[in-house]
């Protein structure tokens, strides 16, 4: 049996920092706590909760004082910040570069008066409320194509989107505003998708293609990683998602002779090889 890990998923270029400024971290013997899950994958957060980090949640850092928080790549909104300077708290920032242009760009915007911005993604996703966070509560989240269609097209209309979100379908919510915005209104859209992780849908697209099999190695609070299998899916529909190899049914490997191992920005190379050496074993 053919056993291929594709090349380009595992971990993007903000959670390798976001992971990498832990390990330095610990490395040191400090006490380390980090703001939510540093990634959206359980096996991951294991590793390095064995490592000595602590994950807590946002009531809880409240409570913390004159120690070290991590902020994962998602970002944070301003009252976190704000929190930590009140506590005493030192801040390992490891905000994706690219997370933190897009607040910057938001928090310019409603700073200068823009009546409706538009964020295109999931509701209570970190990223999310640290984007929406910019603007003190008042931006508009719409989360599918349909949200878009509750919008005031008589205002002027800002849109934006979570960077992990579909290009496609952020490419019909513009087309949609355009069709319906009032003449005495503004639109302006901004494309605020991360193309390291917009990029990997055709990639992912052509790998799903080349093999009988296809499982997809992924936490599944991962954002990104339900975009990237609904895609597999929908090109090879024997495609199965798993948090690691043992939740391979060996009923998926009758008659199979070509099997690919994939996952999202927020999976391991690690835990894809796992799978991989399962199958060696059990071929």
């Amino acid at each position: 049996m053919q056993i291929e890990i594709d090349n380009g998923s595992g971990f993007c270029f903000g959670v390798t920092t976001a992971i990498r400024k832990a390990e330095e971290e610990l490395a040191k013997g400090s006490t380390l706590y980090c703001l939510g899950d540093i990634v959206h994958n359980g096996m991951e957060c294991e590793r390095l909760k064995q490592l000595g980090l602590i994950t807590i949640d946002h009531e809880q850092m409240a409570k913390l004082h004159d120690v070290k928080v991590l902020l994962r790549a998602h970002g944070e909104p301003p009252e976190t910040y704000e929190l930590a300077r009140r506590n005493n708290i030192e801040i390992i920032d490891a905000t994706c570069p690219v997370v933190l242009q897009l607040q910057k760009k938001i928090k310019r915007q409603y700073e200068a008066g823009v009546p409706t911005i538009v964020i295109f993604g999931k509701p209570g996703h970190a990223e999310v409320m640290g984007l929406v966070g910019q603007t003190g509560g008042n931006a508009i989240v719409i989360a599918h194509f349909d949200d878009v269609k509750k919008l005031d097209f008589s205002r002027d209309i800002y849109l934006y989107s979570q960077t992990t979100k579909s290009l496609d379908e952020f490419h019909r919510i513009i087309a949609y505003i355009q069709e319906h915005i009032s003449p005495e209104a503004h639109f302006q859209s901004f494309d605020t998708i991360c193309r390291q992780v917009a990029n990997r849908m055709p990639n992912i697209s052509k790998f799903a293609a080349k093999h009988d099999l296809i499982l997809f190695v992924c936490g599944r609070k991962s954002s990104n990683g339900r975009v990237l299998f609904e895609e597999c899916q929908r090109v090879n529909p024997n495609s199965h998602l798993i948090e690691g190899a043992n939740e391979i049914d060996p009923s998926w490997l009758e008659g199979i002779t070509s099997v690919g191992i994939c996952g999202a920005t927020s999976t391991p190379k690690w835990l894809m090889e796992q799978c991989r050496e399962y199958l060696l074993l059990n071929s």
